[in-house]
């Protein structure tokens, strides 16, 4: 027995793994991976070597029935997409590691973009390359599929420096603002005597008058601290000793008490 005991509730294999995704967002996806496909930059960033393919997209005829043939056109990790339904090609291409075979009117994403990476290299027979218009659209004719349209770039030209600084667009636009008009930074007047003697010129005087005043109230109180500091001199005090024995001998003779 172990001592950690088991997970709780643990995964099942038959569990949902799968998402549902429409089937409109399932098609733009096939269309860009074709698409992706066509052009050599991704195509070669997924490691494909290219350089002696003499277009792209890649099509060859219906005819490659033998595997001897077959390799004499692919390239590894490529992908053959036929149109004829029960073709000897898939027979011919079925043997050889890392060559996948569809057909165009059944197309897999996991095989156009393994990953989801896009770019893989795909030869298509010329049957299935003529399929692909009516299956998929295009932009003068409709699809096969209901209510589907092929999606459109947003912008026909995607250089969008060159666009900008085409004659057409810079004849039309505002010239560059080369003064350039900052707001000015906001003071605070209770911190800061210019901005408020600006909104009130009394300040000053009232500020010059407060100190004054507190100048004056820290001066008396000096003086009556240092004047109840000082020593009193002998002759004073005793003074103020006798002083104070006369007054307590007038009180004890004008009271109803003798003192005994």
């Amino acid at each position: 027995m172990c001592r950690g005991g088991r997970m709780f509730a643990p995964t099942k294999i038959w569990r949902g793994w799968h998402r549902k995704i429409k089937v409109n967002q399932k098609r733009y996806a096939v269309v860009s991976a074709i698409a992706s496909s066509a052009v050599p930059s991704p195509v070669m960033a997924r490691g494909h070597k290219i350089e002696s393919v003499p277009e792209l997209p890649l099509v060859i005829g219906d005819s490659a029935e033998k595997t001897s043939a077959a390799i004499d056109i692919l390239k590894q990790g490529s992908l053959i997409v036929y149109g004829t339904e029960g073709a000897k090609l898939v027979k011919a291409f079925r043997n050889i590691p890392g060559v996948e075979v569809a057909n165009v009117e059944r197309l897999n994403l996991l095989k156009l973009a393994p990953g989801g990476h896009l770019g893989r290299f795909v030869i298509w027979t010329k049957s299935a390359f003529e399929k692909l218009d009516s299956i998929d659209g295009s932009f003068d004719k409709t699809s096969e599929k209901k209510g589907y349209i092929l999606p459109r770039s947003k912008m026909v030209n995607a250089d969008l420096a060159r666009t900008i600084n085409s004659d057409e667009v810079q004849s039309v636009v505002k010239p560059i603002k080369k003064k350039v008009k900052r707001a000015p930074m906001k003071k605070n007047p209770l911190k800061n005597l210019n901005t408020m003697l600006k909104l009130n010129p009394y300040a000053k005087t009232a500020r010059r008058m407060s100190l004054l005043a507190e100048a004056q109230r820290v001066k008396a109180k000096k003086e009556k601290l240092d004047k109840k500091r000082a020593q009193i001199p002998k002759e004073e005090a005793a003074a103020i000793k006798a002083a104070g024995k006369a007054w307590y001998q007038t009180m004890i003779s004008d009271s109803d008490y003798t003192e005994f």
